[in-house]
């Protein structure tokens, strides 16, 4: 399928490894130009010449802490206007719901709130001015089902996808759509690296951990960054100009749930 977004121009976030990277190279894919973004200067020039090798579109690098201001400020003057941004970051880690401060609280909400709506209320005037515009937002499929140890992650979140619900409907008809990709578990360094803990945990080898997890999901495996790639791909298309403030799991079904 065409997704008829050749020559257009994104900022993909967290975009050297990952979900993010599997975001860019769908994008690349499908003719866009791409600024990426990611903490890691080495991994995110090795993503870059990979995918200009592979799809010949034009690669901007910005090596930066998307979620620190003063970084993020370097981002946006590298990326200039854009007609679609991808928000991404990782999360913040896992605890006990009596352990967290508010500190603890404010860099979450900086980092999966905070940070993307900054990124939105940067780029979203332009989109409206072009009367087209696309956002994706990387969240969680916490947001449908929140997961008990991940309680920082839950309320940052909760909180963006309740500021993409209203912000959406209200950029909607300009031609900007603003929709949220909830992943489960992908084949990711972060799948990796909780299969770990678990194995060291247990006393078992890291396919044993594995398969456990895959006893978790109806799927009964992972799912990979190229699928979940091509779902941001679509909903960056001109296909997809109908699908505004919606949350879509990508998860295998691992969230039981009719709606």
């Amino acid at each position: 399928m065409d997704l008829g977004i050749k020559g257009k121009r994104a900022l993909v976030c967290a975009s050297s490894k990952g979900l993010g990277r599997g975001c860019a190279e769908a994008l690349a894919a499908a003719g866009v130009d791409l600024v990426l973004n990611a903490r890691g200067a080495e991994a995110l020039e090795a993503t870059a010449e990979a995918i200009r090798a592979a799809h010949g579109v034009k690669v901007t690098t910005v090596a930066a802490d998307i979620t620190d201001a003063a970084a993020r400020a370097k981002v946006l003057e590298a990326a200039g206007e854009v007609d679609i941004l991808v928000t991404n970051a990782g999360g913040p880690p896992p605890g006990l719901w009596s352990d967290w401060n508010r500190d603890d609280f404010i860099k979450a909400l900086d980092g999966n709130m905070l940070t993307p709506i900054a990124l939105m209320q940067a780029m979203l005037p332009g989109m409206i001015a072009r009367k087209w515009g696309r956002v994706v937002n990387i969240t969680s499929g916490s947001v449908k089902a929140p997961i008990p140890q991940l309680g920082l992650s839950n309320s940052a979140r909760a909180g963006l996808t309740g500021f993409v619900a209203g912000t959406a409907r209200q950029v909607a008809e300009h031609g900007v759509t603003i929709n949220n990709l909830l992943p489960g578990i992908h084949d990711t360094d972060r799948a990796a690296s909780l299969d770990t803990g678990v194995a060291k945990a247990q006393g078992i080898d890291m396919e044993a951990a594995r398969k456990q997890r895959f006893a978790t999901i109806p799927a009964r495996r992972y799912g990979t960054s190229a699928e979940f790639g091509a779902a941001c791909a679509f909903l960056c298309s001109q296909h997809a100009g109908f699908i505004v403030a919606q949350n879509i799991l990508l998860d295998g079904g691992a969230v039981n749930a009719t709606l």
